[in-house]
């Protein structure tokens, strides 16, 4: 007879190691969000500087980050700074550096569509009422932006979060790895072992 699938998770140090390895997913997706925020919104209001250089370095930094998959970067970071530059980072770290640069970009013109999305008067309002770049913005753009930018954000948070997976490929134990471990080992006697393992 066949155990129950559940018994998977209490086998050993099944649950302890999910555990370990949800922490690590935790951790680099909480890092890299709340790095990719804060750097975001700066690099948004950046990008809307009546300069063309910076309009122009801001928007080559997104084409960039955008063409290049995160696993090429995830590649480039850990693999090529120790190679080229006898650079050693952690696995974890590298992750965070990666999907920091790649949130911050999204965020960055999420940030700049929502600014630029705003009517006109609300600038020239702020402007009128004699207030400085930073109070216009703290006080009138801001809380606007961060209404409209909700919906977009919450989408790009779960992307990041998703994408976190891709860590297992240069060497990082996170969730989705310990899981397939635990499944593979008792895929023989315990068939319905992923559906546990996933399900918690």
């Amino acid at each position: 007879m066949q155990d129950s699938g559940i018994q998977v998770l209490f086998q050993g140090n099944n649950l302890l190691r999910i555990l370990q390895g949800l922490s690590v997913t935790i951790g680099i997706s909480i890092l890299s969000v709340l790095l990719s925020m804060i750097f975001g919104t700066v690099m948004g209001i950046i990008m809307t500087s009546h300069s063309r250089i910076i309009r122009f370095l801001t928007r080559l930094y997104l084409e960039f980050i955008r063409i290049m998959p995160q696993l090429v970067l995830l590649f480039i970071v850990y693999f090529g700074l120790a190679r080229n530059f006898n650079i050693n980072i952690s696995g974890e770290t590298s992750a965070i550096i990666v999907f920091t640069l790649w949130g911050t970009a999204e965020m960055g013109d999420l940030v700049r569509g929502a600014i630029t999305s705003l009517p006109k008067h609300q600038f020239e309002s702020g402007q009128a009422l004699g207030l400085t770049n930073v109070q216009l913005y703290y006080h009138i753009i801001i809380p606007q932006v961060l209404r409209r930018l909700l919906p977009q954000a919450i989408n790009l948070v779960t992307r990041m979060i998703k994408t976190t997976s891709l860590v297992v490929l240069i060497g990082v134990v996170e969730v989705t790895k310990v899981g397939q471990q635990i499944i593979d080992s008792n895929r023989l006697t315990i068939p319905t072992a992923s559906f546990w393992i996933y399900g918690t």
